[in-house]
């Protein structure tokens, strides 16, 4: 049935659809005198603010500027109105990334703890860096110059405001919540004065201020507990209560527009739009509204579950000027979204991705220019008003994107048409487009979570049992439901709480939440309190006029705030509507209250006129049926766009029991109602409908009879049918049926396969006897949760990285596998008191304080932010059934608390835990605190979020050492081996081993690294290392000054100090962990024997050249008295004392600086910061040595075609000149030194360099220039005195030749200079009299630049 209003030809839009107040439909401008807004509430949170006596007006004069646009003068004109011409006549530009910009500030400029505390927060008692709101007072600078490089290098029209999270809720993380009024001023105030400043420049630009209002760190529709889906961290009054303190701020600070961004649940911003209506009903105010959701991986959907089209549709009611996407996902990535929601939005629409995905390293790589490409597609297809950039875009990527949209036109608004009723859970259902499953233009409201319309449902709410309630809610939805009607109404039951629990639960189970929700009660106290825990679009039932119309109104309101749809009973203060007369006057009586008086849409309403029963045999009731049909007609007639609904039970109530013959009557009667009327939604049991031609010809006459009251025997006759039905079904019932079919399910499957199913779908019902049956097969419990539970959990983080799983789903998922973790618990503990008995000792003596009955103690957390912990869980489990003790300190944990317990238990290792981005961050920052605070355990790094590569490249370089490793663990599975590893004799080839590795992917990621960051050289010397030289003197004047040849060593006398590794490495031989290196490659699998056989012949060779001395040592050592240069980067050698005290030095060794950016805050080394400025007794020595005759040898080797006696030849050379100079080194600081004569490191404790200070080579990475050796060579008359040579390419002669600078200071480090800039070189080159040509030549290989 349709009606003259379904026909209405769409008119073009002129505007978005209008907020209700009367300042939003009049386009009355703002005035900008915020000063006069004295209600109670905001002059509540003005009086409570940490910031007093400030400016809260911001009206321009009117004549400021012109009075057509695109000019605009605050208090003069209607920022709506300005909008609407700016959005549609050019795609305007929002502005990038806060934080990135933030970020690169601090690589140019310090910007630490100290930084962000500023004088205001001097004394604070925690640690706030990374809190970059908090910038806007201490830093305001910083913030500023961000605003303006948006505005003026960017061409934004517009900026957000620098207060993502400045809210109660947020800043309470740093014991800040009593400043979000002052964060919100300021941030907004800074906003201001630079759009104020930069419009002033060109008028016709003006730039406007947008509050950013950001999602908080919690989240209303996920349960922060893995165990009890009830859960919540904040309730949705919390949440309107501080967004409303944070608008106050934004507005009193100057803001044009408000935005609620990133939102990843839909509730949380429902919550602030609520806050946004009533700040706005507050103060009389029109201020545009923005809104832009996060669909946070390839699935399309929030973080809560939701689809884009499902979260426009549960926030369109708060009527936002513009909507759109931003974070999370790149461009590219988000175009099959934004294309589905240009087709739905009826407002202005925007984008503002991220530079792309995030990489390994949480970093983003598109340039200005690959941004700008992948937005073209918007732009090409019509779909924005506005764009802008998020995580990883700056001000050059805005004004890429700005110069491509100019040459394109703005999203046309959509014409406007007959409105719809558009519901939504998980996902979107316009109402008025639905066909039930049999085909009929009609809503299926499933009536089974009704405690009146099931009674199994009733039992299950009555003993508590929410879990097999669920599974009631999914089966509707599985049998065509498209509204789950849920009522909790009994007088032996709290409604309240139970329908607050129902729903938070319902919420995140997504086959039950995919649908939108009917809430249902007799109380509007316990439907409002269910209603703050969807965040869909929901209906509620119900209210109506007998509660007098004030309060009708009242209720109206409250719900149309919240953006639910309504049914309206047809009762008034005189009672129910039963005729058809009295159902059409309630309902068009009420229709007219909610459109005219409350505002309230149309298409949002749904009257119940009242299903009756009919066939009761009492003839006052024959005509219900009657009336209902007809009234639904004349009531649709007479109240637009409105729905029809009715409880369908209610009709054929008369007729229990016989399912049959109740069902018959439903079809005849809903067939008529809705074809012939327009009813367009029925509270049924979808499971059992019938269509009007299923039903029985004989009984089809009669409920027709019935049902339109056709006949004075209808009831009668209904009533012999009845009893016909029920003396068969009795028959049925002992007679017996035939037998069933058993179809395939997926319980058919083998244990591992049923368990990998349950996990992945979320299906708790069947885990414990599937676990047990799994039990049985393995040898012991801990197998069933490295295989077949560890495999599952694997499918399900391979699903949702690949977008094909969302969080609530993966929730349930791990609420699956906690059970069957649980259920295995107590067996692994008789498994483990079983094994003490086999050892003969008392379990009931077993004392868990004993630390020497456990293999170690591991802390683990869940970082700062993050309130996942399923892995972290796991590996907990997995830990402790291999005998370690673990302290897990649970969720959200500070790095505060990380480290205090860490002390507190004495533990051996610390585990750190996140999934989501902001957490390996937090990570990094632990690692920090680590190092400082001389922290002795390896730190282990798990986690979705995590990676091997940002664990290496980001968060190792803070705290990494062979003492105490940094290591990324992939999964739970391989927790016990990297702990076991840690604490047992393996440990150094354990973590030399991953040394290595990560040294690798470091240099590997910043060689791919095409836009690293390096410190201006001014800057690099201004982070230098500045040793005390005070508290730590320099090294006693040596005592054999001067030059000193050595010629009386032995091969003989070097071989203990040779390093055997390089050699295998030398002919390509390479143990694998544990058998890396000498001598454990011998035990190597692969290349074990081929070692073995060619150390033999080593050895054998050794001999024979010690015996007939075929190759012989020579060398020469300098020790000489030096200072640091004046300018800090070179070092001054003087001949005497005398010459040091007259500044005369014989020669300079120049050095270079550090320059490349570091992931740590660790200094920017050269190695002049080892050697002492002058005024110190300092000195320096170096040494040149060589290996002579071994060219005699691999020319008779080559004689005799014996080639491989030439390379093994070759081979030893080089490790007896490098075992040279170890020994001499020692020699130095034992004896011709003397600074260390009371060393006894044995040769293996030499080879690990555990003695004080350092021995690098020119030419090497701390000093990569190799006309430095041309210096050393001069000094200390190499070629003169031990025959060294030097080639023309500076290389020495013979080939197994050593040199060294000596520093002896226990500071001194090695250290790899890396790529310099031009600015060092230039510096460089000056320092050192050679031409800059010259001096890029011979530093080519570490130019960060083209040399022309």
């Amino acid at each position: 049935k349709t009606f003259a209003y379904d026909h209405v030809e769409p008119v073009p839009a002129t505007e978005p659809p209008l907020p209700f107040s009367e300042a939003a439909k009049n386009h009355v401008p703002n005035p900008y005198t915020n000063s006069t807004l004295t209600h109670a509430k905001i002059a509540e949170i003005r009086a409570k603010a940490t910031i007093s006596d400030i400016n809260l007006d911001y009206t321009q004069p009117k004549d400021l500027y012109p009075e057509s646009f695109p000019h605009f003068v605050r208090g003069r004109d209607s920022v709506r109105e300005y909008i609407t011409s700016l959005f549609t006549s050019q795609i305007a530009i929002y502005d990038g990334a806060m934080g990135t910009m933030i970020q690169n500030y601090s690589k140019r400029n310090r910007l630490e703890e100290e930084e962000y505390r500023g004088e205001k927060f001097k004394d604070w008692g925690c640690n706030v860096k990374g809190n970059n709101d908090m910038l806007s007072i201490t830093q305001p600078q910083i913030i500023s110059g961000i605003y303006k490089e948006y505005l003026e290098v960017g061409g934004s029209n517009m900026i957000g405001t620098n207060t993502f999270s400045s809210t109660t809720i947020a800043m309470d993380d740093y014991n800040m919540k009593e400043y979000a009024y002052e964060l919100n001023y300021e941030g907004a105030r800074l906003a201001r004065e630079a759009c104020d400043e930069v419009t002033a420049k060109d008028p016709t630009k003006p730039r406007f201020v947008v509050g950013a209002i950001g999602p908080t760190n919690r989240t209303g529709s996920i349960s922060p507990s893995v165990e009890d889906p009830s859960a919540r961290n904040v309730t949705f009054d919390e949440l309107v209560e501080t967004y409303f303190e944070q608008i106050v701020g934004l507005v009193d600070g100057g803001s044009d527009i408000l935005m609620v961004e990133t939102i990843f649940d839909t509730l949380n911003a429902k919550a602030a739009l609520y806050a946004v209506g009533e700040y706005l009903d507050f103060s009389g105010l029109d201020i545009p509204v923005f809104v832009s959701g996060t669909l946070v991986d390839q699935s399309g959907r929030t973080l809560s579950g939701q689809t884009g089209e499902a979260f426009y549709a549960s926030i369109r009611h708060a009527k936002p000027m513009c909507v759109g996407l931003n974070c999370a996902l790149g461009a590219q990535h988000m175009v099959p979204f934004v294309e589905k929601l240009a087709k739905v939005v009826e407002c202005f629409m925007h984008v503002y991705s991220n530079a792309g995905l995030p990489n390994a390293m949480g970093g983003y790589d598109e340039t200005p220019e690959m941004m700008a490409e992948y937005n073209k597609v918007f732009f090409e297809n019509g779909w924005l008003n506005m764009v802008g950039g998020c995580c990883g875009s700056t001000p050059p990527h805005i004004k890429a994107i700005r110069e491509m949209s100019e040459n394109y036109s703005p999203r046309k608004l959509p014409d406007v048409g007959r409105p719809k009723m558009w519901l939504s859970g998980l996902e979107d259902l316009v109402v008025d487009d639905v066909h039930n499953h049999l085909g009929l233009p009609f809503l299926n409201v499933g009536e089974r979570c009704n405690i009146s319309g099931s009674l199994k449902f009733k039992k299950l709410m009555m003993k508590g049992d929410y879990g097999a309630a669920m599974d009631i809610a999914k089966k509707q939805v599985e049998d065509g439901a498209h509204v789950i009607d849920i009522n909790v109404d009994d007088g032996m039951l709290d409604g309240l709480a139970a329908m607050q629990k129902f729903v938070k639960i319902a919420v995140t189970e997504p086959e039950v939440s995919k649908v939108p929700f009917m809430l249902d009660a007799s109380k509007f106290d316990i439907v409002m309190a269910g209603l703050k825990w969807c965040q869909g679009k929901p209906i509620v039932n119900s209210i109506s006029l007998k509660v007098g119309e004030e309060l009708f109104k009242e209720h109206a309101t409250l719900l149309r705030k919240h953006g639910a749809a309504v049914v309206v009973m047809a009762f008034d203060e005189e009672g129910q509507a039963a005729t058809e007369s009295e159902k059409v006057r309630i309902c068009k009586r009420s229709y007219d209250i909610l459109v005219n008086e409350v505002g309230f849409p149309p298409e949002d309403i749904v009257f119940d006129p009242n299903v009756l029963t009919i066939g009761t045999g009492m003839e006052e009731h024959a005509n219900y049926g009657v009336d209902f049909i007809n009234a639904v007609k004349t009531i649709k007639e007479q109240c637009p766009y409105v729905k029809i609904s009715g409880g369908i039970s209610n009709l054929s109530f008369g007729f229990r029991g016989v399912m049959k013959i109740r069902e018959s009557i439903h079809a005849v009667f809903l067939h008529h109602a809705i074809l012939e009327s327009g009813m367009d939604v029925g509270i049924v049991n979808a499971h059992e409908m019938l269509t009007k031609d299923e039903v029985e010809p004989e009984l089809l006459i009669a409920c027709e009879n019935l049902v339109f009251n056709k006949t004075d025997d209808a009831t009668d006759v209904m009533l012999e049918l009845t009893q016909k039905e029920r003396a068969a079904i009795e028959a049925r019932k002992k007679g017996g049926g035939a037998v069933k079919v058993k179809e395939k399910s997926w319980r058919d499957l083998e244990p591992k396969k049923r368990m990998e199913h349950a996990l992945v779908n979320g299906i708790s019902e069947y885990v414990i006897p599937d676990v047990e049956e799994a039990r049985q097969l393995c040898s012991k419990p801990l197998e069933v949760i490295e295989g077949p539970l560890m495999d599952g959990m694997n499918v399900v983080g391979d699903l949702f990285g690949a977008g094909k799983m969302f969080l609530p789903q993966v929730i349930k998922s791990a609420r699956v596998m906690k059970k069957a973790v649980a259920y295995l618990l107590p067996f692994m503990e008789e498994e483990k008191k079983q094994k003490m008995i086999d050892e003969g000792l008392n379990p009931d003596d077993f004392d868990e304080n004993d630390d020497s009955n456990y293999a170690g103690k591991v802390l683990m957390a869940t970082v700062k932010g993050d309130v996942h912990d399923i892995g972290k869980n796991i590996v907990s489990v997995v830990l402790g059934c291999n005998n370690f003790k673990v302290f897990d300190i649970g969720v959200m944990v500070t790095c505060e608390k990380i480290l205090e317990k860490a002390k507190e238990y004495d533990v051996d290792v610390i585990g750190l835990s996140g999934l989501i981005t902001p957490s390996l961050d937090e990570m990094v920052d632990v690692a920090k605190e680590m190092s400082k605070g001389g922290f002795k355990q390896p730190l282990l790094i798990g986690g979705a979020t995590t990676s091997k590569m940002h664990t290496a490249v980001k968060i190792s370089p803070n705290y990494f050492t062979s003492d105490h490793p940094v290591i990324h663990v992939l999964d739970a599975s391989r927790s016990v081996t990297v702990v076991s590893n840690l604490l047992n004799d393996n440990k150094e080839d354990f973590v030399e081993d991953i040394m290595e590795e990560y040294d690798e992917m470091r240099e590997d990621y910043y060689a791919g690294l095409e836009d690293r960051y390096f410190l201006t050289f001014d800057q690099a010397k201004e982070q230098k290392l500045n040793i005390d030289f005070d508290a730590t003197p320099p090294a006693p004047t040596p005592k054999k000054l001067g030059i000193n040849v050595i010629d009386s060593v032995k091969i003989a006398d070097v071989v203990p100090y040779i390093d055997w590794n390089p050699f295998f490495q030398t002919w390509e031989l390479r143990g694998r962990y544990p058998n890396r290196g000498y001598p454990k490659i011998f035990n190597d699998e692969a290349v074990g024997s081929e070692a073995k056989k060619l150390f033999n012949d080593a050895q054998t060779m050794m001999h024979k050249i010690i015996e007939d001395g075929s190759m012989t040592l020579k060398g020469v050592v300098g020790l000489f008295p030096a200072n640091r240069s004046e300018n800090g980067e070179d070092v001054n050698i003087y001949e005497t004392e005398e010459a040091r005290t007259t500044n005369t030095p014989t020669t300079t060794f120049c050095m270079l600086r550090q320059q490349a950016e570091k992931e740590s805050e660790d200094p920017f080394l050269s190695q002049a910061d080892f050697i002492a400025p002058s005024g110190y007794q300092d000195h320096l020595g170096m040494f040149a040595v060589s290996c002579f005759g071994c060219d005699a040898l691999v020319e008779k080797y080559e004689s005799e075609n014996d080639d491989y006696s030439k390379i093994m030849s070759q081979a030893l050379a080089d490790r007896f000149v490098e075992a040279f100079a170890e020994y001499l080194h020692r020699e130095i600081r034992v004896d011709m030194w003397g600074y260390a004569a009371d060393e006894q490191l044995n040769e293996e404790d030499l080879l690990k360099i555990k003695y004080d200070g350092i021995r690098p080579a020119p030419g090497y990475p701390s000093q990569p220039d190799h006309t430095e050796k041309s210096t050393m060579w001069n000094l200390i008359k190499a070629k003169e005195l031990a025959g060294i040579e030097l080639s023309e390419s500076l290389s020495m002669m013979p080939a197994a030749s050593v040199s060294a600078l000596v520093f002896a200071h226990p500071e001194s480090q090695y250290f790899a200079v890396g790529q310099v800039g031009k600015d060092q070189v230039d510096n460089y080159a000056e320092r050192k009299k050679l031409d800059i040509s010259v001096m890029e030549r011979w530093l080519s290989p570490i130019l960060n630049y083209e040399r022309d």
